[in-house]
This record gives structure tokens, C-alpha cells and sequence, in this order.
């Protein structure tokens, strides 16, 4: 199964598909992460200005998400990864890594920061972000030293 059978979309969170997957990622983040730990962003927040967000489909079906949020220093934070429980380990958060990599330099950062999760569940995203040379950092933005989170960087 090829990765050029993937289409990425900007998407403008409409679909019923990319819904379902949304609620999912909110719901899994809810569930792993202690109250007050959570921060992933909600609808309104997706869809807020500064905030760009894609989705990668197989057919009818949306199998990652991904969004891009703007931050106040000119630099931009990777929010919303999920790939789909069916389509976990098959590259599909690679491609669309990649995708937001691409699209943060070409709409002119110079730096990409995320947060995720410190507990076992957030195991496989942060090696995700390690493979594409993601590097351990303190919190940016408006985060705050937090032991149930990490926080990573890197320049574009």
C-alpha cells in the first residue's frame, strides 16, 4: 500500500468524517491525560484565525489530521496529529508531518514547537517528532512547566 494513494486537504472541518476522527483524537486525549494536562484544541479552536488545518484521506475516508497554529512570535506550534486506529504504523502521520513541515516553511516560519503528552500512550508521537529532528525544549508560547507534558522544537 502506497503513500500516494493518500490525499492531503486543507480541510474546513465540516465533514462528517473529519469530525468523527476529531472527536476521537479529543476523546483519546481526554482519557490520557489528567485534567488541566489537556491541550489539545476543541473545534472553535481549529477553526480559530491563525490555526490551518489538513486532513488526509484514502477515498471517503479520513485516516490523520493535523493542524498548524500561528504563534505570537512568528513561529508556529504542530496542534491535532491523529492518524486513525486502522491506519496506525502505515505512514500516514509521516506523510502529513511532513506536509505541515513543508507548509509552516513556505508560509514563512522559522521554527515549528509542539507539545505532547510524557506518559506511554504518547510514546509512538514522541518518536514520530524525534524522527523528523524534533528536539526536547522547555515550554513556548503559553505553556507551562507541566510533568504531564513535554515539549519539542526545531528550525525550518
Amino acid at each position: 500500500m502506497g503513500l500516494d494513494m493518500f490525499e492531503i486537504r486543507k480541510d474546513d472541518l465540516s465533514s462528517e468524517a473529519t469530525l468523527r476522527l476529531l472527536a476521537l483524537h479529543l476523546a483519546g486525549m481526554h482519557a490520557n491525560s489528567p485534567p488541566g494536562s489537556v491541550n489539545a484544541l476543541d473545534l472553535s479552536g481549529l477553526k480559530a484565525p491563525g490555526t490551518t488545518f489538513w486532513s488526509v484521506w484514502d477515498g471517503a475516508e479520513v485516516v490523520g489530521i493535523g493542524a498548524l497554529k500561528e504563534l505570537s512570535d512568528g513561529s508556529a506550534e504542530v496542534k491535532s496529529m491523529r492518524t486513525s486506529s486502522t491506519r496506525k504504523r502505515s505512514g500516514v502521520a509521516s506523510l502529513l508531518l511532513e506536509h505541515i513541515i513543508t507548509q509552516a516553511r513556505e508560509m514563512g516560519f522559522t521554527r515549528l514547537s509542539l507539545e505532547t503528552g510524557s506518559a506511554g500512550f504518547f510514546a509512538p508521537a514522541r518518536g514520530l517528532y524525534e524522527k523528523f529532528g524534533f528536539t526536547y525544549c522547555g515550554p513556548f508560547g503559553d505553556y507551562r512547566p507541566d510533568p504531564n507534558s513535554v515539549f519539542l522544537t526545531r528550525t525550518l
